[in-house]
């Protein structure tokens, strides 16, 4: 894959996570629990992106942070397997990202972040790479982490479209706030937003053009110059793991966009593909290995 053919530039997280199923997640006291499944498996919201990009047939460069231990051996081979290109940054202690991730049995998640990566240079034939995939790419995709920051710049400085996901951004934290400022098309969940229209009025007001606020089993609504849209989630009897619910129908959206689709068209595409993500253990419903059990 060359910079001319990648449809889609993704900057930011990628680690080796460690789900474990429990009946419901810990109460705050000392006890003990026993899980009813565990395993491990790629995650990270920019992996879980490029993934499902990359099952939709999409052509995907991955700028990410990653360390020479096994984890990260596992990562890339996972990525590479699916045909996600990698631009990957050395992390500055060698160790790759972990979690440890708590789910009950509604998909209710408790994450523990083991590992996290800190800042990494913008500087070397990785950058020159990564600045080359910013100008060629048709969409530019950029995730919170600390590392992703210069990324977030560098698509701003050369006038490019910047598609951002704050997640449950509460709309005042200033960690959020470059990706809030800087997002021309905005996905987030209401999880934290007291009044997600009144928040998604403001990035409208504040340069975005397309702002997405899902609800998870709620639906999810669009906002764009021509108004607000809701649409309601597929129906899924046959859940596995939500992670990567999110991922799945932001990918779902773009493919679609990318493919001329309207906003409404492009909405029930991300939700018919949220809904293939949670019948999956995996961040995509294709991704490669599945996982270590």
């Amino acid at each position: 894959m060359t910079e001319t053919t990648t449809d889609v530039l993704v900057a930011g997280p990628a680690s080796w996570n460690t789900l474990v199923q429990l009946d419901a997640l810990p109460e705050p006291h000392p006890h003990t629990l026993f899980a009813r499944d565990h395993h491990a498996t790629v995650g990270g919201t920019s992996a879980g992106k490029a993934l499902n990009l990359a099952a939709l047939g999409r052509t995907v460069a991955l700028r990410t942070v990653l360390g020479a231990d096994d984890e990260g051996a596992r990562v890339r081979d996972r990525l590479t397997a699916a045909g996600v290109r990698l631009l990957a940054e050395p992390a500055p202690d060698g160790r790759t990202e972990k979690h440890l991730n708590l789910m009950d049995a509604s998909g209710g998640r408790v994450s523990v972040y083991l590992q996290a990566p800190g800042e990494v240079p913008p500087a070397g034939p990785a950058w020159d790479a990564t600045l080359a995939a910013v100008d060629a790419a048709r969409a530019v995709v950029v995730d919170l982490a600390l590392h992703s920051l210069p990324v977030l710049a560098a698509a701003r400085e050369r006038g490019r479209d910047v598609w951002v996901d704050l997640h449950d951004d509460d709309g005042t934290t200033d960690f959020h706030r470059p990706w809030r400022e800087a997002g021309t098309h905005v996905f987030l969940s209401s999880d934290r937003l007291a009044d997600h229209r009144a928040f998604m009025a403001e990035r409208l007001d504040g340069g975005a053009r397309l702002v997405v606020c899902t609800h998870g089993a709620r639906g999810a609504t669009a906002l764009t110059a021509d108004g607000f849209l809701d649409v309601p989630a597929s129906p899924v009897d046959d859940v596995i793991d939500t992670n990567g619910a999110g991922d799945g129908f932001f990918a779902g959206f773009l493919d679609a966009h990318l493919r001329g689709a309207t906003t409404a068209e492009a909405m029930a595409a991300g939700a018919a593909h949220a809904a293939r993500v949670v019948r999956s253990p995996d961040l995509s419903p294709t991704a490669e290995g599945a996982a270590d059990r």
